[in-house]
């Protein structure tokens, strides 16, 4: 495949604006399935987590052909907590399709990933998805888009941007709002007169940037780059250049190349392709595979430093090693490493204790996937409260701040703007619409935000939408109080019993049902009130010659609430730890054994 055949590109957007469903139909129309294969929606989304959820989490490649072009085309996460992602492929293209809801318009996500394109100098397309949605605003939101290019700082030639609308659940797309699209043609046409094809001397020396980390049970670490220049063959003995430039003599096992949703072997691909290597140990994210007579290295892309940190724990509860497979602090720090390999934005850092490690990543929802991933995979371990990361910046030590957005009905402004007003929020902007709802947007300390979701999905009845993104670093805020009810923890080990709990209840909102193992300093519930209260959740009814055998029908409980993993995480305070096992999580406090009056 000649260069000027070639081209490159990454789709990038906000969470739930149609990346991957677009990428849907662009490998349906350019006949990578046959007529009568069966085929699922989000195709690219392939782990559970990434299907379970609706999102993207990791960067992933496919490529398409079209009337002689091969479009090598990137689906990245739209989600700021996954930022590494999209920072490390802005080597890998050339252009970019930003898209964006013809309803939300630009969100906070859309401006952190438009950003990092934009610094990159890559040659952007907007395309404006969703136009058959009834509250479309499509003038409006072209508007919207143009006003955050140039507050970005766009180039002269990124703001003569081209703009395609479509609709990606149908597969279609059209350069005329008021003229319905009937295929995807008008897109891929605008892809390939706009997007430019790869730069790079294929007899030049070999300079191949490794980007991505894939892994085979067969054929074991997979290095996902591409060619800025120079040809690489099949078998070949190359230099692997490191952080330190030291070159490294290996020998490729295999090459290949991806078509549709496949990788395919290739005997050479050169400059400008977007290739699949094997047989290189211990390659890793940002390293160069160079010419072997004239190891050059390429710079890599800066990746934004971690704002959030958790401490991983061997769990040393009471029901420690009942459900996973791997406990031990060895296997803890194995896997711990293992994901280093692969993830760009984590960081893993020893404590004092060796049963204990410390683990930077860009927001909540980075960790808690690798905390789901982990207990997915056997491993049980205990998480401390997240905590922001400080920075001392001119000699003042500043704290991470969040750019918030929020969608409510009218009815509920006052009472998100009360509850924000205690956490040292800004509002910046408020904007009604003609549906009655409001787009809030605030600056709110990243600490500030720490169990604050699931308090406004209370107060706004399950009506309100919150998206966040880190925007910029700022001197501390001051003390901030972002729990205001105390922990209901259980002082006596056993199982829950409808008696116990019915007591329980008058106190708080229980955590747990009837029939629950319990041991002592377990959080069951949370408090009316500010304090932790010990309760005794696995209190049976004394037996009396005179009992009725019907009375234990008279409790009457109220459901008890089901808590997620990210729900647990904003919950605990810093006295207490979340126990995570493949089947259960457990919050609890810190001081074992547990002594209500120490």
């Amino acid at each position: 495949m000649q260069q000027e055949h070639i081209r490159n590109l990454a789709i990038i957007a906000h969470v739930d604006h149609g990346k991957t469903t677009l990428v849907d139909g662009m490998l349906k129309q350019s006949g990578v399935f046959h007529e009568r294969q069966t085929v699922e929606d989000r195709v690219m989304d392939r782990n559970d987590l990434e299907r379970e959820r609706g999102i993207t989490i990791m960067a992933k490649n496919t490529a398409v052909m079209y009337q002689g072009y091969k479009l090598n085309i990137v689906d990245t996460p739209g989600h700021a907590d996954f930022g590494g992602e999209v920072e490390r492929i802005v080597q890998m293209v050339d252009g970019v399709l930003l898209l964006v809801d013809a309803s939300e318009g630009p969100m906070p996500q859309t401006r952190f990933v438009l950003r990092k394109a934009l610094e990159s100098g890559l040659v952007p397309i907007v395309v404006i998805n969703k136009i058959d949605r009834p509250n479309a605003r499509l003038t409006e939101v072209l508007d919207e888009v143009l006003d955050l290019f140039i507050d970005l700082g766009a180039s002269s030639a990124q703001l003569d941007f081209p703009v395609v609308y479509t609709n990606a659940k149908a597969g279609t797309a059209t350069l005329e709002p008021g003229q319905p699209g009937s295929n995807l043609k008008p897109l891929f046409d605008l892809i390939v007169s706009t997007i430019p094809a790869p730069a790079g001397d294929p007899q030049a020396h070999l300079q191949l940037g490794v980007t991505l980390i894939d892994y085979d049970t067969y054929v074991g670490r997979q290095a996902v780059g591409r060619i800025h220049q120079g040809t690489i063959r099949n078998k070949q003995e190359v230099a692997v250049l490191g952080s330190d430039g030291t070159p490294r003599h290996q020998r490729l096992a295999g090459l290949f190349v991806f078509d549709g949703l496949k990788k395919v072997p290739a005997e050479e691909a050169a400059a400008g392709e977007i290739v699949v290597v094997v047989g290189l140990e211990e390659i890793n994210v940002g390293e160069t595979i160079a010419d072997l007579e004239n190891p050059i290295s390429l710079s890599f892309v800066q990746i934004d430093e971690p704002t959030v940190a958790v401490t991983f724990l061997v769990n040393k509860s009471p029901f420690a090693g009942r459900e996973g497979d791997f406990a031990t602090s060895r296997k803890l720090g194995e896997r711990l490493l293992r994901e280093l390999e692969s993830d760009v934005s984590l960081r893993v850092q020893p404590t004092d204790t060796p049963d204990a490690f410390l683990v930077s990543g860009r927001g909540e929802l980075h960790l808690s996937i690798l905390i789901e991933t982990m207990r997915r995979e056997g491993y049980e371990l205990e998480v401390s409260r997240p905590r922001v990361i400080e920075r001392e910046i001119n000699g003042v030590i500043c704290e991470p701040v969040e750019e918030v957005a929020i969608e409510v009905p009218e009815a509920y402004v006052g009472i998100v703007m009360e509850h924000l007003g205690p956490r040292k929020s800004t509002l910046m902007n408020m904007q009604p619409d003609a549906n009655g709802q409001v787009r809030l947007e605030f600056h709110v300390p990243t600490r500030a935000l720490f169990g604050f979701r699931s308090d406004f999905l209370t107060d706004t009845k399950g009506t309100g939408v919150m998206y966040q993104s880190f925007h910029h670093y700022a001197p501390l805020a001051g003390e901030i109080q972002t729990r205001l009810r105390g922990s209901l923890v259980a002082f006596e080990s056993g199982e829950s019993t409808g008696y116990g709990l019915e007591n329980a209840q008058e106190r708080g909102e229980l955590f747990v049902g009837v029939g629950v193992p319990i041991y002592a300093g377990m959080i069951v519930g949370e408090n009316s009130r500010p304090d932790d209260l010990a309760i005794n959740v696995c209190k049976k009814k004394r037996l009396t010659n005179m009992r009725s055998s019907t009375a234990d029908l008279g409790i009457k409980l109220t459901p008890h609430r089901l808590m997620s993993l990210e729900q647990c995480l904003e919950f605990i305070a810093d006295d207490e730890l979340l126990e995570v096992t493949p089947k259960s999580l457990r919050m609890r406090k810190q001081q074992q054994p547990y002594n209500p009056r120490p």
